[in-house]
């Protein structure tokens, strides 16, 4: 089985027909893999400290931590404290996550049919949520209260949405179908009744 990084190098010729590309130097990359998620209870200290060796042991990599900007003191958070958890990921390290997200971690996924391609931004970046890390195989053993969620944003050099969802589908990115993907309608909210009497004519 090919891995991303050998069929990163592959999509110049695969996708040079389509987008009309002229030279190898305008071949699409993935520049970064960032990798994010937030501590839920900052007073939590074992809870802090569980997510930053979890994250860890996902990407290979130890987390920086991201502090508050500025205290609010409706959620009893100080400026400074530890909000989150961030990792940077680059070369082999980058492609050997992303072949255990795409072959190993997404499949586990409860119900998976597929990673929604509405997480292309306009310039060319994929964002992609992840609910429970326990997919992972270095964190499947957790209990049901130290799970958490993820955010993976794989950073591109190419600056067209359509040409990200066609290279991602090319190293194995395994989207959702046309026509499968929910949409999220919002709902309006119902007339209020007016005071007063009804008068008969």
């Amino acid at each position: 089985m090919e891995t991303i990084k050998i069929k990163t190098k592959k999509a110049y010729e695969a996708l040079k027909s389509e987008f009309h590309y002229k030279n190898a130097m305008q071949a699409p990359k993935i520049q970064k893999v960032v990798v994010s998620c937030g501590v839920g209870s900052i007073k939590d200290k074992k809870k802090v400290e569980l997510v930053a060796d979890r994250l860890s042991k996902i990407t290979g990599q130890k987390p920086a931590r991201k502090g508050a900007k500025q205290s609010v003191a409706a959620f009893k958070v100080r400026e400074g404290d530890t909000v989150g958890m961030q990792v940077t990921l680059r070369g082999d390290r980058m492609f050997d996550f992303l072949d255990r997200l795409v072959n190993i971690a997404l499949p586990r996924t409860k119900d998976f049919r597929g990673v929604p391609s509405t997480g292309v931004d306009e310039m060319g970046n994929y964002t992609l949520g992840i609910r429970e890390n326990t997919i992972f195989p270095e964190s499947s053993d957790e209990d049901l209260k130290d799970v958490f969620g993820l955010a993976v944003t794989i950073v591109t050099n190419i600056h067209d949405a359509k040409q990200t969802k066609s290279f991602l589908a090319h190293i194995g990115f395994p989207f959702k179908k046309p026509g499968t993907e929910t949409t999220i309608v919002k709902a309006e909210a119902p007339k209020a009744k007016k005071k007063g009497w009804n008068v008969k004519k």
